[in-house]
């Protein structure tokens, strides 16, 4: 368990009993419930990040919507001249 053998397991609980004394049960708890409570952290966090990272946009905009959602320009650009003198091809073909 922890790569801590049988031997280190029995100095740290002397330790522990040396320091906290008759109040070790009460330590031992509140550090069992600060364990849990962490753990309990660490999951939420990890389904939030999880639900983030692998869901669909709230909104999702495709191209076509882009184009009907656009407003309307102010004005329309002035057609283009049909003419024979303003058509280069015309006028090589008048040429020839």
């Amino acid at each position: 368990m922890f790569g801590i053998g049988p031997l280190e397991m029995v100095v740290v609980g002397i330790v522990a009993v040396l320091l906290f004394g008759s109040r070790l049960p009460s330590v031992a708890r509140s550090l069992g419930k600060s364990m849990t409570e962490f753990k309990k952290g660490m999951r939420e966090f990890e389904n939030e990040m999880h639900s983030t990272v692998y869901s669909e946009p709230t909104s999702r905009v495709t191209y076509n919507e882009q184009i009907e959602n656009r407003p309307a320009p102010a004005s329309e650009p002035p057609a283009n001249s049909t003419s024979d003198a303003a058509s280069p091809e015309t006028s090589e073909a008048h040429s020839h």
